[in-house]
């Protein structure tokens, strides 16, 4: 389903990381968020792997810094805190994999007005992003 901006508001597309796309493939995980602190790919990503082994807080934290490092490149990159984020921009889905990985963490430990309120934020940014992200972890 196509994202409708009702607003008029321009998209905002993030910057291309090769470096961090690089290391995520040469160094191991904790090494290239150390590498790439600002990267909230490389953040989420590290929350997966927390999740993956049921630790549950951590994967919550590790999403937090990444939602964090994500509203900075947003904003860096125009976003005033609204309008279009699409997932089909590569580069866009570091910022909505810790969107999603933050309210995954949320609903983990009990958040539920957090859990409601990402899921409006990643709506908003491109309602492709969520059942993107759901249908790989099936």
């Amino acid at each position: 389903m196509p994202s409708q901006n009702l607003l008029g508001v321009p998209e905002t597309l993030l910057p291309a990381e090769p470096d961090v796309l690089a290391d995520l493939d040469a160094l191991e995980l904790a090494e290239a968020v150390v590498a790439h602190p600002t990267s909230s790919l490389a953040w989420a990503l590290l929350s997966d792997e927390a999740a993956g082994r049921g630790a549950d807080l951590e994967a919550y934290a590790y999403a937090r810094v990444g939602y964090h490092r994500g509203l900075d490149s947003l904003r860096r990159a125009g976003w005033r805190g609204q309008g279009p984020v699409p997932w089909s921009h590569e580069p866009n889905r570091g910022v909505l994999r810790s969107l999603w990985a933050l309210r995954r963490g949320a609903a983990a430990i009990g958040e539920a007005d957090e859990v409601e309120r990402l899921t409006t934020f990643l709506d908003d940014a491109d309602p492709a992003a969520a059942p993107a992200l759901e249908a790989e972890r099936s």
